[in-house]
């Protein structure tokens, strides 16, 4: 394909990605994906390209762009190179004509910039959360020692204890120590998450969100398969995904409950008020994710927001009737937005008598209200609020 072709093919994926964006249609990475397969004379160079180009014009745009050509000149604006190649040559764009104007630039739709800098996310802190995700693995104590295992890149020692940042692009997935369950991809920030639990041998811990059980598999190396690990999670497919990996990993998971939402506690009876520990790696609005799907800015409403946080809140409740007195309650969001970290345990605490906020010793991150919060600017991590209650 010749450097025009590749900008209009950017521009047509970036169209699909747009109307998905606005009616919550599939992410960018799968209409790509699917694109690629219908250009099967694109070879890996191409796609490559195009793919640089998609995301690039992806965090170029603040709002949702009007067309995948109003994103494209606005990628173009910061790039003479791209907008010399709207030539109007075969299977290339038109050429760009005085009139038109590009997407509008931002690091978000305006009423969601507003809301991170009123939660102290703006200026180089916000532009951050545009940037490109690293490559994070984790050691799994369970079959290695990150000391004594030998990987064919050394990487780069992270905060948590067993981590290692490794050159984006890197296919741990073809090596023999992922392939045995040695290491696990989980960023940096997802596996400080983890200590937070402190999920100790011989406890009973429920991982109340635990999707597909990355975090559940850190919190089983951090319990050395002792004890009683539960794993619940409303969407079965998610779910579905755990077995194979823990198997993998050498992960002892005693159950895993389906969820049905809104009678969540009718499934956790048999625990209610007997766990150790309850993660609560709730629903959000992915804020601090924007790194690894720049798209889903895009997605996000206000209204959308708001049942979030409902339902952020009432997993806390949940989550509060499984704990055992003395045990702790530790609430997780992959968001920067202050309703849906440091809001939420502030109202938690006026719901809950009995409990207290412990601002957890992490290795990383700043104190926000009543936790600690990782944001890809001071850490280096996806973004994060993380807090542990613990009820008397």
């Amino acid at each position: 394909m010749t450097p025009s072709a590749r900008v209009q093919a950017a521009i047509d994926l970036l169209d699909q990605v747009i109307e998905a964006a606005r009616r919550n249609g599939a992410p960018a990475d799968r209409l790509i994906t699917e694109g690629f397969r219908q250009r099967r004379y694109a070879g890996s160079k191409d796609r490559r390209a195009i793919r640089e180009l998609v995301y690039g014009a992806i965090r170029a745009c603040g709002p949702v762009p009007e067309s995948g050509r109003a994103a494209m000149l606005r990628l173009a604006q910061g790039d003479p190179a791209i907008a010399g190649l709207f030539d109007g040559s075969p299977y290339g764009p038109a050429a760009i004509s005085p009139e038109e104007l590009p997407a509008q630039g931002g690091i978000a739709p305006e009423w969601l910039e507003a809301k991170l800098a009123a939660s102290g996310i703006e200026g180089d802190a916000a532009r951050a959360l545009l940037g490109r995700a690293p490559l994070d693995i984790r050691v799994n104590r369970l079959n290695a020692s990150r000391d004594g295992l030998e990987l064919p890149l050394a990487g780069e020692s992270l905060a948590a204890p067993d981590g290692l940042r490794l050159p984006e692009g890197t296919p741990v997935d073809q090596w023999e120590a992922y392939r045995s369950g040695q290491v696990e991809v989980q960023d940096g920030g997802s596996q400080i998450c983890c200590l937070a639990v402190q999920a100790a041998p011989g406890e009973t811990v429920i991982d109340l969100c635990a999707g597909a059980g990355g975090k559940t598999l850190a919190l089983a190396a951090a319990m050395d398969n002792r004890g009683r690990l539960i794993a619940a999670d409303t969407d079965r497919a998610r779910l579905s995904r755990l077995a194979p990996r823990a198997e993998r990993a050498g992960a002892v998971v005693a159950e895993t409950v389906l969820l049905d939402p809104g009678r969540e506690l009718a499934a956790l009876a048999p625990w209610r008020g007997l766990a150790d520990a309850v993660l609560v790696d709730a629903p959000c609005s992915g804020t601090g994710t924007w790194r690894r799907n720049p798209e889903a800015r895009w997605r996000l409403t206000p209204a959308q927001l708001a049942r979030y946080v409902e339902t952020q809140a009432r997993l806390m409740d949940v989550a509060a009737d499984l704990v055992r007195p003395g045990g702790r309650l530790v609430y997780v969001t992959c968001s920067l937005l202050d309703e849906e970290g440091a809001g939420q345990v502030e109202d938690f605490l006026k719901r809950h008598s009995g409990w207290l906020a412990e601002v957890p010793e992490l290795p990383a991150g700043t104190p926000r209200g009543e936790g600690i919060r990782l944001t890809p600017s001071a850490d280096g991590t996806d973004g994060f609020f993380i807090a542990r209650l613990s009820r008397a």
